[in-house]
């Protein structure tokens, strides 16, 4: 009662005025959108056209843009804002950009573009729809399907793990999605048979050489980081993972008491593309109910073609498998598919039925009719999803399984003809055989015995001089590289994969290796004095900056107005 009387003398609330109403434009309008599109698409044209010109990285520091761009957001539009940001691009964005569809750009396996891939990125914005299910979008589920399958064909994938031989794919955003989906399926289906209680027995296995999001994808999972057993490679074995050492690992770990879950076979391993032997994996953990990935995130695209069929020979006997097609079949950021030879273990795992909203009961009669449908939202982590199969559908319309592996072939011979450069420069070296489109190489110990010693005494210790050549090449902005340290030997990494790349950009990049090793190896000379001894102020040089390195060029942004 006392609590309605005060109530009842309050004051009355008094409502704030109300702003003056300012008329926004059209957030879409089909007249502006063409003039808008017609500036972007423009921007985006002369800026391939001239992509060679920039410096493929970056020569700028940390915090560079923040400083040039206002500490808020504007309160309301300069006249023609999509022009001036535009400019900004060009101005601001540009010259702090990592180049990565510049043809010099050898660093990192490519994240190849195309007109196809590009145009469907826009086509799937300008639709935006979120086919969660079916029921949200039914072409885009449906074509999600057909173009998983298209794909798994091309790649001479089993049947098992298509749609029409009973398994199924999806389009994730990248191998680590992929990853995590898979290991969470495996978990759930393992703890249904041993308990939840059990959780802490859970056990994966992968190589010294698989990817580091393998492991963060299993601690998210909940599997405990010391039952994480990355098995050692040799460079005997080109760093593939054994059999025999994933079989004795297994053995232990069941004869402790702990539970065998998960293994992680790699086709194409990031430092140095080793090959993974799934069949004798698989045969090696067979019985034992662990789940069999295959992470193929680079390489698995090079199955499109047949003299690459073998690097996925024994595929019929995993449960699921990864490519990235945007990585080497002209998909354009990003797009990862992922198949599995039971999706009921994804589904049961990642799904939900519990939101009516959700639901619909036309979709649910049509399922029960014709054998049920797609509800991609329980093949991934998220609720939300891109219509992503618009993109790879428009990308094999367009190339057709015969351009995609005319690509790949074109990348193929431009890194062996790189490879055959290296080998007849008797100072550098291939410490493992090129893989697809990947080289590893390195200057030869002897040539860095001319240079300088280790600091610990006479051994010569070529990794430094090594890592002073990378950074030397990198620094010119004509060529852009990246290294791994495999067995205890660092190697400069060249994986050629870039849609502009051509065979002069290969050739060049090779000139520039050999100009800097010249000069990096000159100036390990001076060095040292008549003895091989390292005088004291050469451990004094900046090594990240070493003074005989020529500076970075300077950084030239053509106008879009030229």
């Amino acid at each position: 009662m006392a609590i309605s009387d005060h109530a009842d003398n309050a004051p009355a609330a008094v409502a704030p005025p109300m702003p003056p109403l300012v008329q926004p434009a059209p957030p879409l309008d089909a007249g502006e959108f063409r003039r808008q599109g017609r500036l972007v698409v423009d921007f985006i044209a002369d800026y391939y056209e001239r992509i060679d010109e920039y410096p493929v990285r970056p020569a700028v520091a940390p915090g560079f843009l923040s400083r040039q761009l206002p500490e808020a957001a504007p309160a309301r539009p300069e006249p023609d804002p999509l022009a001036a940001a535009l400019r900004d691009v060009r101005d601001l964005i540009l010259p702090g950009v990592t180049h990565w569809q510049s043809p010099r750009h050898f660093a990192h396996f490519a994240a190849t573009a195309s007109n196809a891939g590009a145009l469907g990125e826009a086509l799937a914005a300008g639709l935006n729809i979120n086919p969660f299910t079916w029921a949200a979008s039914p072409a885009a589920t449906e074509l999600e399907v057909v173009v998983t399958d298209w794909l798994g064909k091309a790649l001479h994938l089993p049947e098992n793990l298509l749609f029409s031989g009973g398994g199924g794919g999806t389009l994730l955003g990248t191998s680590c999605e992929a990853m995590l989906c898979a290991i969470v399926a495996a978990r759930d289906r393992k703890l249904a048979e041993i308990g939840e209680e059990r959780i802490s027995d859970l056990v994966v296995y992968c190589s010294d050489q698989t990817h580091f999001s393998f492991l963060k994808a299993a601690r998210i999972a909940g599997i405990r980081r010391g039952n994480c057993r990355e098995i050692p490679t040799s460079m005997k074995s080109g760093f593939a993972l054994s059999p025999k050492a994933l079989r004795a690992a297994v053995r232990a770990d069941e004869a402790a008491g702990r539970v065998p879950l998960f293994l992680c076979a790699t086709v194409g391993t990031t430092p140095t593309a080793a090959v993974d032997p799934l069949g004798e994996l698989c045969a090696a953990v067979s019985g034992r109910g662990v789940w069999v990935h295959v992470d193929a995130a680079y390489a698995g695209a090079a199955c499109v073609c047949p003299e690459f069929h073998h690097a996925i020979a024994g595929a019929e006997a995993v449960d699921s498998f990864s490519t990235n097609p945007h990585k080497w079949l002209l998909a354009n950021m990003d797009c990862c598919a992922l198949w599995v030879r039971r999706p009921e273990a994804l589904t049961a795992a990642l799904g939900t039925n519990h939101d009516v909203i959700l639901k619909d009961p036309a979709a649910s009669a049509a399922a029960q009719q014709d054998g049920g449908v797609v509800d991609y939202k329980d093949w991934q982590v998220a609720l939300s999803r891109r219509f992503r199969a618009l993109k790879l559908w428009l990308v094999l319309r367009c190339h057709g399984v015969e351009g995609l592996r005319g690509v790949v072939r074109a990348h193929v011979r431009m890194a062996a003809a790189f490879e055959a450069m290296v080998r007849d420069d008797a100072r550098f070296e291939v410490p493992v055989p090129r893989q697809f489109a990947l080289v590893c190489f390195r200057l030869r110990p002897a040539a860095a015995a001319v240079g300088e010693k280790h600091v610990r005494g006479d051994e010569v210790e070529p990794n430094e001089l090594n890592r002073r050549l990378l950074e030397a090449v990198n620094a010119t902005g004509r060529a852009y590289m990246s290294s791994a340290v495999v067995g205890g030997v660092y190697v400069l990494r060249c994986a050629i994969g870039n849609s502009l790349t051509e065979e002069r950009h290969v050739r060049e990049a090779w000139s520039v290796v050999q100009e800097q090793a010249t000069v990096v190896l000159a100036t390990a000379r001076t060095c040292t004095d008549e003895r091989g001894v390292r005088r004291v102020h050469c451990a004094e040089i900046d090594a990240d900056a070493p003074a005989s390195v020529p500076p970075p060029v300077q950084m030239r942004f053509p106008s879009s107005q030229s």
